[in-house]
């Protein structure tokens, strides 16, 4: 079992822990009502700044495509700003009212709610957040200039800076508190001076806790457990992940006889750091526990927390006001939304939230997500409404969708259209409800889908529409011109690639999603409904050896499963050159999809492009836009 949370944390590893990437919680300083300036000074290849006249010890800055890449942990440092890691690798610096929202690996970036690109993305090294100087500093509100070879940043305090500690306080904000929880998840442990509350990520399953002198790190992690584990399954639990994870187990120990029976690890990751992780169950949940301590050189230092941990309990008084309670479920459900865009809503309690992007989904597989585009110039509801209707024809085939009803609803205020329909991809049907909003020149799309199996009828999309609140003029006061709706993209457009280093070029439709598109990096992947389509070069196999495992393994998998049929091997002429084609149908839990690998070799290099199209999504446009990629395909020099 990998969790998100832990993997980010071994991603960043000790050092990122240290500079409090997670620590949004600090106590801020407090801002004078004279606006006091404060400064930072620093020079790149220098692991020495000036904080406000002092001397403090930093990562070596560094420039990459035009930008001092500078740690994210100078901007606290200096001007106490916060910086917190939600999901999906996205770091959110904020000061005051100004926030700068990253994404590690991506040039794109949200700076005071406008989409920006950066000269070079935020990018992990040597286990720091390292990230552009500039547009972090300006979009916290800062002035930038020359000095010397040097930068000074200056920027006033903010008085926002305490309140925005307040949305994670420390222990020094709860006067009273000696214990700490969540009443939802049932679970509670003490509440000792110094430690600081993290973020989940939106998920309340997942707790993070550090010490205020990063002396050590903490997770909860919650999950729905239906089949009781006894304390060895819980002890079998633990070693199993920390050799899928390639950890070193350096004690274990179950304990059957303690009032909720749990198991113990400890461990040594890739880093050498020391973990204790534990597991309980109880109250129909798995209870897990990961706590580290970047210092301990041996698994008996780990002994002088055992106060701490020994103190967990799978349970919450409610009546004890000695606790302090994480949860913010109030009346089953948790306030979500995303200021920048003026929407806020209630999201049931248990559901995954990613506010950023506004999406959200249940375990159940239902979901929710909402998402704002530019209306085109005299676009009216009505035709916005026959072009989803012509993209559910397109995408799928017409025994595996059907479309009900539309109908009028006032929605926030405002009138709307709803569009009922259900679609199966072959594992069961699902209903959705389609919410369009149009108002200012922007258009809202609010989806919510439920399998049918587990569906309530209408009353959680009712709560959920009920609930949603939009300011409309926060969008046009915050954005532009945004993107126009994808599902609206024209399903012959195609955009033309080309690889220098593998010396190709392809037409790729415009509405695929890229997942990988590196095309002078060898792998490409693009994604749609019910489809893909992948081009991978080995430059270490040859042809013959590629074509002769695909045969084997196709013969064996077509003998040994009934759920996989080989429809075709042969030679064929593709982009000019004699390749091999291999083409299958497979069935994986109830989703039928044909596949087709095309191996082809040139120069020294092979190259298998793949194809995937489900049975229920094998519509003439979208097969037409298949064929027409791969007939694009062809080699230049």
């Amino acid at each position: 079992m990998k969790h998100i949370q832990r993997k980010m944390m071994h991603k960043l590893g000790a050092g990122a822990v240290a500079l409090s990437v997670l620590l949004s919680a600090l106590p801020a300083v407090a801002a004078d009502s004279d606006k006091t300036i404060l400064e930072l000074r620093l020079q790149g290849g220098s692991n020495t700044a000036i904080v406000n006249g002092q001397n403090a010890s930093i990562a070596k800055p560094y420039s990459k495509s035009g930008a001092l890449m500078v740690p994210a942990g100078v901007f606290k440092k200096a001007f106490n700003s916060k910086i917190r890691l939600a999901e999906d690798n996205v770091v959110k610096i904020s000061s005051g009212a100004h926030v700068v929202s990253l994404t590690i690996g991506s040039r794109t970036a949200w700076v005071r709610g406008h989409k920006v690109t950066l000269p070079a993305p935020p990018e992990m090294s040597a286990g720091i957040l390292m990230v552009p100087l500039r547009q972090v500093a300006e979009g916290l509100g800062g002035k930038l200039e020359k000095n010397g070879a040097g930068i000074v940043i200056r920027m006033e305090a903010q008085e926002e800076a305490g309140k925005v500690a307040e949305e994670t306080p420390s222990i020094d904000n709860d006067e009273g508190k000696t214990q700490i929880g969540n009443s939802y998840y049932d679970w509670s442990m003490n509440y000792p001076t110094g430690l600081v509350i993290g973020q989940g990520g939106g998920d309340e399953s997942i707790s993070t806790f550090m010490d205020e002198n990063s002396a050590y790190y903490m997770e909860v992690h919650t999950a729905s457990q239906p089949v009781p584990l006894n304390a060895d399954d819980l002890l079998q639990q633990l070693v199993q992940t920390a050799k899928e994870t390639g950890e070193i187990v350096v004690d274990r120990k179950s304990f059957p006889k303690s009032k909720v029976p749990y198991a113990r690890v400890i461990t040594k990751d890739g880093d050498g750091v020391l973990w204790e992780n534990r597991q309980y169950y109880d109250n129909g949940r798995l209870y897990v526990i990961y706590f580290s301590d970047a210092k301990a050189t041996n698994y008996k230092d780990l002994a002088q927390y055992a106060g701490l941990l020994n103190s967990f309990k799978t349970s919450f008084n409610a009546q004890d006001k000695s606790i302090k309670d994480l949860s913010t479920v109030v009346g089953g459900t948790r306030e979500a939304g995303n200021p920048d865009y003026g929407v806020s809503l209630s999201i049931p309690a248990g559901w995954k939230m990613d506010d950023q992007r506004m999406q959200y989904e249940s375990n159940d597989g239902s979901s929710f997500r909402l998402k704002v585009t530019s209306a085109p110039a005299d676009a009216k509801l009505e035709n916005w409404s026959r072009q989803l209707q012509k993209w559910l024809s397109d995408s799928f085939v017409s025994t595996a969708y059907e479309a009900q009803k539309t109908y009028p609803l006032e929605v926030a205020g405002v009138q709307g259209l709803v569009q009922e329909y259900r679609y199966n991809f072959g594992d069961g049907w699902v209903k959705e409800y389609n919410v369009l909003i149009q108002q200012n020149g922007y258009r809202y799309l609010a989806e919510y889908a439920v399998p049918e199996k587990v569906s309530k009828g209408n009353d959680q999309f009712n709560a959920l529409i009920s609930s949603l609140q939009i300011d409309f003029q926060t969008v046009a006061s915050n954005f532009g011109q945004l993107e126009e709706d994808d599902y609206l993209a024209d399903k012959t457009k195609t955009v033309k690639k080309t690889s220098k280093a593998y010396e190709y070029t392809v037409n790729i439709p415009r509405y695929w999603t890229a997942i990988s598109d590196q095309f002078e990096l060898g792998d490409v992947e693009y994604q749609f409904t019910g489809g893909s389509f992948s081009i991978k070069v080995d430059n270490d196999k040859s042809f013959e050896l590629t074509v002769s495992q695909l045969k084997d393994f196709y013969d064996k998998q077509g003998k040994s499963y009934k759920n996989l049929k080989v429809e075709e091997v042969k030679d064929v002429t593709f982009a000019g050159v004699s390749a091999a084609s291999f083409t299958f149908h497979r069935v994986e839990e109830g989703i039928g999809y044909t596949g087709r690998q095309i191996v082809l070799e040139r120069d020294g290099k092979t190259y298998t492009v793949t194809t995937t199209l489900n049975d229920a999504n094998n519509t003439g446009v979208q097969s037409n836009a298949l064929d027409s990629t791969l007939n694009s395909f062809m080699f230049v020099k």
